[in-house]
């Protein structure tokens, strides 16, 4: 069982407070992202586990075996914490082919010719680049030379696998076949995954678990529907996708519903009576609505408060996004069509409306 553990950890370089009090669980065999902006702190936390860097507090441990502890003392070389790491360079050498890079950690662990050679082709054949091994890195695709730096990763069976955006240098349509190829692979191997990056579509799409970090901490934990749906904040809303902002006075309305009451929707916005603060009537509060959950009627039979005056709109192949005016605010809204000339109503629907801070 490769469960990593990581608590309290903290790191500073000069009086910049990168690490602040940093602690999760990633499960035997789950994927877990960190994701956030640049200089969060998700490659410091992620260089801390893999050994490269050294924290100022705190523990790391995997399964029964303890990389660093500051109060005992322990800390553990890179070389023996059995992880596999990926960087967002990867890191190749150049005088080596592609069977010399894979092998070379093995080299270095002094095994024997034929064991070497017999796991690099296996670890080749499991990225599909057995038939390259003979190539040198410049011979080689972007995307081949991803999976030739995972298999190096793969080569010595570690535990935990670490990944520093191996993404980043792709161009869009491979990122999303490098995205789908490689959350198989770690489905099929089954190993414990430590995915750093700033693109939430990658996050959203490949974790089983996301871990939205900022100035050193982590803001939310969740699966991605969780903190897609329930970001708790409004730096995590923002971050994860477009999102629209409303404050206004939160009341209790007489059928037992929680309303946002603004000037743009005088009846409310209905929010989720289960959500920390819900009950706070007559307090001013700030909700989050995503586009996707406005719904965009044209000719209402019955209009009902302002209406909404087309700012601008784009075309976005399978949708159009509008940017609508509602009295001395904003909102955007997705349609599957384009709306024509007439009247136009905007209407948030129950339980989409979330709270944050």
């Amino acid at each position: 069982m490769s469960e990593i553990r990581v608590e309290h950890l903290a790191k500073s370089f000069g009086p910049s407070r990168v690490l602040d009090d940093v602690s999760f669980t990633v499960k035997d065999k789950e994927f877990v992202t960190l994701l956030g902006p640049s200089g969060c702190g998700k490659t410091t936390t992620l260089m801390s586990i893999a050994g490269f860097q050294n924290p100022d507090g705190g523990r790391i441990t995997c399964g029964d075996e303890t990389f660093y502890d500051r109060r005992t003392r322990i800390n553990r070389p890179a070389q023996r914490r059995n992880l596999g790491i990926v960087f967002q360079s990867y890191a190749l050498w150049p005088h080596m082919t592609v069977a010399g890079n894979v092998g070379f950690p093995l080299k270095i662990r002094r095994l024997g010719k034929r064991p070497i050679s017999e796991r690099v082709a296996e670890v080749l054949d499991l990225v599909e680049m057995g038939e390259h091994a003979a190539r040198y890195p410049h011979e080689l695709s972007g995307g081949q030379q991803q999976r030739v730096a995972l298999a190096r990763a793969m080569a010595c069976s570690p535990g935990v696998l670490l990944l520093d955006e191996p993404f980043s240098s792709l161009d869009a349509k491979l990122r999303e076949r490098a995205r789908a190829w490689l959350k198989d692979l770690q489905h099929s191997l089954g190993v414990s995954t430590v995915f750093v990056t700033h693109d939430q579509d990658e996050a959203l799409s490949m974790s089983d678990r996301i871990m939205v970090m900022d100035s050193g901490r982590i803001l939310r934990s969740g699966t991605p529907e969780e903190i897609y749906r329930e970001p708790g904040s409004r730096f995590v809303a923002e971050f994860l996708g477009q999102c629209n902002f409303l404050t206004g006075r939160l009341a209790r309305a007489a059928d037992g519903t929680h309303r946002l009451i603004t000037s743009e929707f005088p009846d409310g916005i209905v929010v989720r009576s289960d959500e920390p603060g819900a009950q706070e009537s007559s307090a001013e509060a700030t909700i989050a609505v995503r586009p996707e959950d406005i719904v965009v009627t044209e000719n209402p039979a019955r209009p009902d408060g302002p209406e909404p005056a087309v700012l601008d709109v784009s075309y976005l192949g399978d949708h159009y996004q509008y940017r609508f005016a509602v009295g001395d605010i904003q909102l955007i809204a997705l349609s599957s069509r384009r709306l024509g000339a007439g009247a136009i109503q905007l209407h948030i629907p129950p339980d989409v409306a979330t709270l944050v801070r």
